[in-house]
């Protein structure tokens, strides 16, 4: 039995916050008040107005949701305050908590966050791992501030990372680290046991949010970075490029317009083969396709025409022999 029962409140949003949730609602001496999540959003073609995942547990759960538009305001900060939480445990909540709020409770807000901090502060540290070539990442559980990422650390928990490791991949690895290292942890932290240390503010690295537009090739990168960029990036927001391609070949008429559609990659590797082919020139080797980028090439393993089904390379050259040769933009 434990001696004393800390009441918490849990704000989180997407997937990645999941396990942590589910590992809070394992733990004896923690008394889950609420669960804070951001409001329901539409998604899909039909824009039906979807639960989050962390909403979706809650409500299996049966546990006391708060979905507040806004938190900046006197009746959110009045609704938290009437729960007395003693910790306040955040997970990719996806909004920037006020100071008036960081104050309320009395052990502080705790943040798992998908990094080693100082290095990749802000909205995308998976993904900026990837990009980066970082070798080894991990979670960082910190004390909450009024800065973004700045807080005290609490403990850190780092991994090796695989060479084909994936945005999805990583994503999932750290989040069910996350759980793990507040499990391990976090009763050491209340009880007084581990104390926060200050970041070294020199170290720090930052990330932004990640837009759509992100996921286009520039071909004038080296090989290397293209590859990282289609793995870090896997499954959002994908990366892609444009194939320009004479109408008859596809439609069998009489005209050499050009069209110009939208090619995903979705898999690929840094080429051996050393042969100079101009940035997004495409040349067959065997049944493999390389492509030219600022240096080295890229060799092409899974790619998905726009409006077609995702294939491997062999299979796609079956259907357009044309790509043993052309210019991707």
């Amino acid at each position: 039995m434990f001696n004393q029962k800390y009441s918490t409140i849990f704000f989180g949003t997407p997937e990645f916050a999941v396990p942590t949730l589910e590992k809070i609602l394992t733990l004896p001496y923690l008394d889950l008040k609420a669960v804070v999540t951001q409001p329901d959003k539409p998604v899909g073609r039909q824009q039906v107005l979807t639960a989050s995942p962390v909403k979706a547990l809650a409500q299996k759960k049966k546990l006391p949701i708060l979905q507040p538009e806004k938190i900046k305001t006197d009746e959110f900060e009045t609704q938290i305050r009437q729960l007395k939480p003693d910790v306040i445990i955040l997970v990719a909540y996806g909004k920037i908590i006020p100071k008036n709020l960081l104050a309320i409770s009395k052990y502080g807000w705790l943040n798992l966050h998908a990094s080693l901090l100082p290095k990749f502060r802000g909205a995308s540290p998976i993904q900026f791992a990837i990009l980066e070539g970082a070798k080894e990442t991990g979670v960082t559980l910190m004390k909450m501030d009024e800065g973004m990422d700045t807080g005290p650390i609490i403990v850190q928990e780092k991994i090796t990372m695989a060479p084909e490791e994936t945005g999805q991949t990583l994503h999932d690895k750290l989040s069910r680290l996350s759980a793990e290292v507040l499990e391990k942890n976090l009763l050491a932290y209340l009880e007084g046991n581990l104390k926060p240390k200050t970041q070294d503010n020199s170290q720090a690295t930052y990330t932004k949010i990640i837009q759509k537009t992100d996921g286009k090739i520039d071909w004038q990168k080296s090989a290397s970075e293209i590859e990282r960029q289609i793995r870090a990036f896997t499954p959002w927001p994908g990366t892609w490029c444009f194939w320009p391609r004479n109408q008859r070949a596809e439609q069998k008429v009489l005209t050499n317009s050009a069209i110009e559609q939208r090619l995903k990659i979705i898999q690929a590797g840094v080429s051996p083969d050393s042969v100079k082919l101009p940035p997004g020139q495409t040349k067959k080797s065997g049944e493999s396709i390389i492509v030219g980028c600022g240096q080295g090439n890229l060799e092409l393993q899974i790619i998905q025409l726009e409006g077609r089904k995702p294939q491997k390379v062999s299979d796609f050259l079956k259907g357009y022999p044309e790509f043993g040769n052309t210019k991707l933009e």
